[in-house]
C-alpha cells in the first residue's frame, strides 16, 4: 500500500508564502509523476503544478512565476512553495502521484493525499 502525507497548509494573508511537503510512504519501486491538485468551494479540481521524476515541470497559468514545484527522489517528496499568495489561491490542496510503480506487474495509475487546506485571507 502506498500513502501520501501532506503538511504545510494553514492560513496567511495575501502576498504571504506557504510551503507544502507531501512525503509518499509504502512499498513501492518508484513515482513517475507527482504534483499538486487543489478544489476551491463549488470548483473542480484543477491541476497546480506536476513533475517528473526527471525535474520536468508544469504550472497552470494562474500559478506561474509565484509557485515552484520541487522533488526529493531519495525522500520521496515533493515540495510546493507557493509565494506572493492570492485569495484566489484558497483552497485543499491534494498531493498526487502518478503511476506508481509497486512491482514489475503492478502499477497503481494514481494515489491521493488526504488534502490539506490554504486560507489565504485578503
Amino acid at each position: 500500500q502506498v500513502q501520501l502525507v501532506e503538511s504545510g497548509g494553514g492560513l496567511v494573508q495575501a502576498g504571504g508564502s506557504l510551503r507544502l511537503s507531501c512525503a509518499a510512504s509504502g512499498n513501492f519501486l518508484r513515482i513517475n509523476a507527482m504534483g499538486w491538485y487543489r478544489q476551491a468551494p463549488g470548483k473542480e479540481r484543477e491541476l497546480v503544478a506536476s513533475i517528473t521524476s526527471g525535474g520536468t515541470t508544469n504550472y497552470v497559468d494562474s500559478v506561474k512565476g509565484r509557485f515552484t514545484i520541487s522533488r526529493d527522489n531519495a525522500k520521496n517528496t515533493v515540495y510546493l512553495q507557493m509565494n506572493s499568495l492570492k485569495p484566489e489561491d484558497t483552497a485543499v490542496y491534494y498531493c498526487n502521484a502518478e503511476n506508481v510503480v509497486v512491482t514489475l506487474l503492478t502499477r497503481y495509475p494514481a494515489v491521493w493525499g488526504q488534502g490539506t487546506l490554504v486560507t489565504v485571507s485578503s
